[in-house]
């Protein structure tokens, strides 16, 4: 296919956004809006999902929904994309960003599009992000082992929640998010099952949005939540053979990081919670899966 016939396709390929927001970030939410805004191409269609609090004054042509309570993140995004039709299939693509984030270039959504264009089992595209101040890419955000240059854009096995694009037959195909989960390993659940279909995940460097450098520790819940859903997520996605193996490599690489006590407290009790509560359905992925997240190179032990 051409470079031309791929710009062709790419243009028709309809592209909506979704951002939750927690009604805290009203500037940030305006100029994340405006980044959207000023995408070359056609019209990006923008849903701001309110989760357990009022939206903030949009620009016109914005759709709101105002949730009485907050479903956690996966549960706000999965709102939003059904605000797009069944599984989000009024659209081609779905924009997932962060409410204090900002697209840096203002020919990203056109970049989604030829890249979804020109490679048909590609799903799913994670940005690259970056601290508007200082450009520096955090190596937690760039989603494989080998994260030492985030420039390097890549085939990878999980995406960046809050900034990535998703192509919607995937959503139509196997699910959405996870709503239980709440926060933490959402997106991994997400990839495990669209991988396990097919689809390729891709990193691109070219692809930024701007966001602070912050700690995922802020969150009160962080060690919880990131425990007890790792738990759950071995439980849904993996072979029975590998749901030990998975959870004792992470039981050590915790250990290793040297948590304060009342981190390790609370990362305990969340590893306890998800092997006492409900996880949701078991699909474990298939053992060619399996070899293909390993060639990938991050095999679903680690």
């Amino acid at each position: 296919m051409s470079q031309a016939q791929q710009s062709q396709q790419g243009q028709q390929l309809k592209v909506g956004a979704v951002v939750i927001t927690m009604g805290n970030r009203p500037q940030e939410l305006r100029a994340l809006l405006d980044s959207v805004a000023k995408q070359d191409g056609d019209r990006i269609e923008v849903v701001v999902v309110g989760n357990g609090a009022p939206v903030p004054d949009v620009p016109d042509g914005v759709r709101t929904i105002e949730l009485p309570e907050n479903l956690g993140i996966p549960g706000g995004r999965n709102v939003g994309i059904e605000a797009f039709g069944p599984g989000g299939t009024d659209v081609d693509i779905l924009l997932f960003l962060d409410d204090d984030g900002l697209l840096a270039r203002t020919d990203t959504a056109e970049l989604c599009r030829e890249a979804f264009a020109a490679a048909p089992e590609l799903g799913i595209v994670s940005f690259r992000i970056a601290d508007p101040d200082t450009g520096v890419t955090q190596r937690r955000h760039v989603p494989r082992l080998r994260a030492s240059d985030p420039m390097r854009s890549s085939r990878v096995t999980t995406f960046l929640g809050g900034a990535n694009a998703v192509r919607t037959a995937v959503l139509k195909e196997v699910g959405g998010l996870p709503d239980a989960f709440f926060y933490a390993h959402e997106e991994t659940d997400l990839a495990w099952r669209a991988l396990d279909a097919g689809w390729m995940i891709d990193y691109r460097a070219d692809m930024v949005l701007f966001h602070p450098t912050t700690a995922p520790s802020r969150h009160a819940v962080y060690h919880r939540m990131v425990a007890r859903n790792r738990v759950w997520l071995a439980r849904r996605n993996l072979p029975a053979l590998l749901v030990p193996v998975y959870l004792g490599v992470w039981l050590l690489l915790t250990l290793a990081r040297r948590p304060s006590r009342p981190a390790l407290k609370a990362w305990f009790g969340g590893f306890r919670e998800g092997w006492t509560s409900s996880c949701g359905p078991r699909r474990p992925m298939k053992w060619r899966t399996v070899w293909r997240l390993t060639r990938l190179g991050r095999p679903p032990v680690i």
